[in-house]
């Protein structure tokens, strides 16, 4: 067996198992569903359709929170080149990806139910998410151009680290916007809604983070877990 993955910790060698988290999400995004289809008030202009915003807003900042996972594990590979951070970076972007193609998704129905369009070219914050999704789409054709090793580690990190730029741009660009086909929801002066609508988002968001964590947990052990089995087979008998 390799140095390398000799020092990557047994895939059970955590705080929380898998299984507690499995549960938790299960937990949590079932009371989401009820609080947001059976809790929450309609909204007073849009009705219905506005409990969309509970998923897209909370799949958004879940996908904002991967990418910036992967640029910090990127830095931390950079800064030790410690062989867990890469793959650990690669699974974060991998995450950002699944929940960004579910930011597109439920803002485009979003849309089309409230302002009568599937998607606006002419809107910076939609353009600016979407070129934040294929930034790090094409960080998987730069990473498997490269044959594994060192190099392709260090490019995929110097990468998603320079990635972590759009996502503040992206951000900022919902807070610019000088029209409403994208509301603003949280101010400098906090959230300009409040009661069950907060507590709502609120589980909803939580839900949403745990989810994203237990897939990540999931998808990173058993990363690991192919690894040591390659690397077993390529051991002499």
């Amino acid at each position: 067996m390799s140095a390398a993955a000799a020092t990557i910790p047994a895939v059970g060698r955590t705080r929380i198992s898998l299984p507690a988290l499995a549960a938790s999400s299960v937990v949590l995004v079932t009371t989401a569903a009820v609080f947001v289809f059976f809790i929450a008030p309609n909204d007073a202009n849009q009705g219905f359709s506005q409990r969309i915003f509970y998923f897209h807003v909370s799949i958004a900042i879940t996908a904002y929170a991967c990418f910036a996972g992967a640029a910090w594990q990127a830095f931390r590979h950079l800064w030790k080149h410690d062989p867990r951070s890469d793959l650990q970076s690669y699974v974060c972007v991998h995450q950002g990806l699944i929940f960004g193609t579910l930011v597109l998704l439920t803002g485009s129905i979003w849309a089309k139910i409230s302002w009568g369009h599937w998607w606006l070219w002419s809107e910076d914050q939609l353009v600016l998410f979407l070129v934040l999704f294929l930034f790090y789409c094409a960080y998987f054709m730069l990473r498997f151009s490269v044959d594994p090793g060192p190099q392709r580690a260090n490019l995929s990190a110097v990468y998603a680290l320079f990635g972590v730029v759009l996502i503040p741009v992206s951000f900022a660009a919902i807070r610019l916007a000088k029209n409403l086909i994208h509301p603003v929801v949280f101010t400098l002066h906090g959230p300009r809604f409040g009661g069950w609508i907060l507590v709502t988002y609120c589980i909803s968001q939580a839900a949403m983070l745990v989810l994203a964590y237990t897939l990540y947990r999931l998808e990173l052990s058993g990363k690991r877990l192919d690894g040591r089995l390659r690397e077993l087979r390529e051991v002499p008998v």
